[in-house]
């Protein structure tokens, strides 16, 4: 059995933020977030999150997904990892991570509950070139981890020493909690320290072991709005070579934003700058074209996107929508569609083979397929006070500058002559026309040019 402790009590005072450190983002997904989902495609059983300061915004974002323990007063990560009482007795091993450690992965947190298979604990490391403020490893001849030392306290020997303590832990789950009984805060900062647990278990004589990880930043803790940047350029070139291996085509990945839960089919290409958001999934052959904006949008294959937004809503295949479309509000478009420049399109939905090629409002609306909507349409479905919903059936064709006060039904093969406004339903196969009949006065142009 997989346990997990997530340490996220503390204020992070450095961020100069009135949001509790964890809920800051990380490609547009909370630090915690980030760290649940790792653990969850992990097959972790069993996660306590340790809350303090920001409890409720902890607890209104991760909902039910985990478990939590509540540490009042921050008495050091010893303390914090008290808290999780819920796991004592439990079989398996234990990991414990910062709740402000964001990039950490999956592959990473299964990689350390295997080195720990026949250890009683095993600390992820990490070498650096010089290991600065972190906590030295020292091994023994048998490479077991002697003990952690941190910066201040290393004696020369130890503080020329490469492999540095990231902070992250895996124990044994029963032999975690019996250690902690044994941590004392018998030091200046009156704290009970994690680190301490290495010289217990040795000294109990449970072997102790160190992982080191293949990325050093991969463990990286935020304190700051500088930490923030590094792990948000760290996570965005992680997800986008991901895709890449996938077979995406980035032309710019260092312009390219991908939020991490995002889903791509292969051989789609995304031109620079471009951003998706959310839970968006892109289906193959696919063309997203520079500037457009995606937000839990799902969109099928072979669709071309030029320049336009689509947030909550569905293209389907062969479609193209753009330039300058915006798609919202649960819309969606079927396939062979063609949206064009300057549509906007909101809780509608657009049938099979149906074409809206210039600067139109369809909204709370539903069309059949292969209708043709003119230049300039506009479903009327707001009276000030209600939103009324607009059906169009198959066929239609809907000149340009039409006004269509909802409530109404237009018919399969109705037409409407352009520059109507419709308040009224128009059957099958009729043409509705509402507009004065044009009157010529002679010479009035040339009158009113020369006043």
């Amino acid at each position: 059995m997989k346990s997990a402790i997530v340490l996220a009590a503390g204020k992070g005072t450095r961020m100069k933020s009135t949001l509790c450190k964890v809920m800051h983002p990380v490609a547009n997904k909370p630090m915690i977030g980030h760290i649940v989902s790792a653990l969850k495609a992990a097959d972790v059983n069993h996660i306590v999150v340790v809350v303090g300061h920001g409890a409720e915004d902890v607890k209104e974002y991760l909902k039910d997904e985990v478990q939590y323990a509540t540490q009042m007063s921050q008495l050091g990560t010893g303390h914090a990892v008290m808290q999780a009482s819920a796991l004592e007795g439990l079989d398996g091993d234990t990991i414990v991570l910062n709740g402000d450690g964001p990039c950490i992965q999956k592959e990473t947190i299964l990689k350390a509950f295997d080195a720990n298979k026949d250890h009683a604990l095993t600390v992820i490391s990490a070498n650096l070139a010089h290991g600065g403020s972190y906590g030295r490893i020292v091994r023994d001849e048998s490479s077991h981890v002697k003990k952690i030392v941190e910066a201040k306290d290393c004696t020369k020997e130890e503080y020329a020493l490469t492999e540095i303590n990231t902070g992250l832990y895996v124990f044994k789950n029963k032999q975690l909690f019996e250690g902690l009984k044994e941590i004392k805060n018998d030091n200046a900062q009156k704290e009970y320290y994690l680190t301490d647990l290495v010289e217990i278990f040795n000294r109990k004589g449970w072997s102790t072991n160190a992982m080191i990880v293949d990325e050093p930043d991969e463990t990286m803790g935020v304190n700051d709005r500088c930490d923030l940047a590094k792990a948000e350029t760290w996570m965005r070139n992680h997800i986008n070579e991901q895709h890449m291996k996938n077979g995406v085509h980035l032309i710019d990945p260092s312009n390219t934003y991908i939020d991490a839960d995002v889903e791509i089919e292969s051989d789609t290409t995304i031109y620079p700058n471009v951003v998706i958001q959310g839970n968006s999934k892109i289906g193959a052959h696919c063309e997203i074209l520079s500037n457009s904006f995606l937000r839990n949008a799902v969109i099928g294959d072979d669709v071309i996107i030029d320049s336009s937004k689509i947030v909550e809503s569905q293209v389907d295949a062969h479609s193209t929508v753009g330039p300058m479309s915006h798609l919202r509000n649960q819309t969606h478009v079927h396939e062979n569609c063609r949206i064009g420049n300057f549509v906007e399109f909101k809780n509608t939905d657009f049938g099979n083979g149906s074409k809206c090629a210039h600067l139109t409002y369809l909204g709370d609306s539903t069309f059949g397929k292969n209708i043709n909507v003119g230049c300039g349409v506009v479903t009327v479905n707001y009276d000030g006070k209600n939103k009324f919903r607009t059906t169009v059936k198959d066929g239609a064709f809907i000149g340009s500058n039409c006004n269509l006060v909802a409530p109404v039904t237009i018919g399969e093969n109705a037409l409407l002559a352009a520059g109507s406004t419709i308040t009224n339903s128009v059957d099958d196969g009729d043409m509705g026309i509402a507009r004065a009949r044009q009157s010529v006065i002679q010479g009035y142009g040339t009158k009113y040019k020369n006043k």
